[in-house]
């Protein structure tokens, strides 16, 4: 009972011999401190990596999606018909290569 009452009273942290003691706390206090400052960095760190995916996401169905638009864009048949609207018709003969020899 006595050695309850003393733990109570913080006998422990005032003795003379209790210097050893608060090393002890102030280096497990110390390790505390370390845990939840890792704890929580890595938290923060797990939440960014979350974002950019979404975003990472978000950009490649844009990339996908213009790149679609952009094959439709280029498509012969579409070029002939916008360009025939400004009357320009292909060419009925096809192009003549012209090699020159030195």
């Amino acid at each position: 009972m006595k050695s309850f009452l003393s733990f109570i009273n913080i006998d422990f942290l005032v003795k003379k011999d209790s210097i050893q003691n608060w090393r002890m706390i102030a280096y497990l206090s110390l390790l505390a401190l370390i845990t939840i400052y890792s704890g929580h960095s890595t938290d923060r760190k797990v939440y960014k990596i979350s974002s950019l995916k979404k975003e990472v996401n978000i950009l490649n169905n844009e990339f996908v999606s213009s790149r679609t638009l952009l094959m439709k864009i280029k498509m012969e048949s579409r070029v002939t018909k916008i360009l025939n609207e400004k009357g320009l018709v292909p060419s009925e003969y096809p192009p003549i290569k012209i090699i020159i020899k030195n």
